[in-house]
């Protein structure tokens, strides 16, 4: 892979890399010695069952949830030896926004550039304001808005920090075609930029249109991955039922084609 020569050294060496990974909650092991790796411009859709570990994957990757057993590490970070530098480098959008309902979409950005010491703080919150086209609403308080403006202001509190890896879980559940557009346009141009972008989905049409390489998880692992070039949704969702076929655990519980 090439990757863009004018990224610095360090950053086009640094990847995300997860090692047997274990995480249980009750009597439920959900995450089993699963392991993975993203390279700098990757796209990695993470396709699973509704229930099959995928928000909880993306919760011990951005150092939200701890494994029980397993190594999580980026670069030379991880989140036990340096959990302030790991965070750093990634930007999280999860189901919920992470927002403040009762302030703007500028005083939330304010506030969160305060906890990442962002130089030139008003300049990048434009940046990232007119990148997720919310410039015109950036005085409005969060709960007038949309589901899909939320989502889009959750997209530019991910981009603040200008992060080398994107953890995006579902980004596109309830969001418009112009949300939908400008999601896929921002997560392009992340990795075009030569950052990494994970990100979970269980629409195999979706995953293969976005992702430059898709993973499977399932039974708490990653069970196939292949790059997307030449997948389709259909190819996708056969290879997926070859999986799951003896389990039945695909059965209604929301993979969609």
């Amino acid at each position: 892979m090439i990757l863009p020569q004018a990224l610095p050294e360090e950053t086009r060496r640094a990847m995300l890399n997860a090692v047997n990974l274990t995480r249980s909650f009750g009597n439920r092991q959900v995450l089993r010695g699963l392991s993975l790796t993203v390279e700098p411009a990757e796209i990695v859709s993470l396709v699973g069952i509704n229930g099959a570990g995928k928000t909880t994957l993306l919760r011990v990757l951005a150092n939200l949830l701890r494994p029980e057993q397993g190594m999580v590490r980026f670069g030379s970070y991880t989140p036990l030896n340096a959990p302030a530098e790991y965070r750093r480098h990634i930007g999280v959008v999860m189901h919920t926004s992470m927002l403040y309902d009762n302030l703007s979409a500028r005083e939330n950005l304010r506030f969160f550039s305060r906890l990442y010491q962002i130089a030139d703080s008003d300049k990048r919150i434009r940046q990232v304001l007119e990148m997720v086209a919310l410039n015109s609403r950036a005085d409005e308080l969060v709960r007038t808005f949309s589901r899909g403006m939320q989502q889009r202001l959750a997209i530019a509190r991910a981009l603040l920090h200008d992060p080398d890896l994107l953890l995006l879980d579902e980004p596109y559940t309830g969001l418009d075609q112009r949300s939908s557009e400008l999601c896929e346009m921002l997560i392009r141009q992340a990795a075009a930029d030569g950052k990494m972008v994970l990100l979970t989905t269980h629409d195999f049409n979706q995953a293969v249109a976005i992702s430059t390489r898709v993973d499977l998880l399932h039974d708490g692992k990653i069970s196939w991955s292949s790059p997307s070039a030449g997948l389709s949704g259909k190819s996708l969702r056969a290879t997926f039922n070859e999986l799951t076929v003896f389990s039945g655990s695909h059965k209604g519980h929301g993979v969609n084609t």
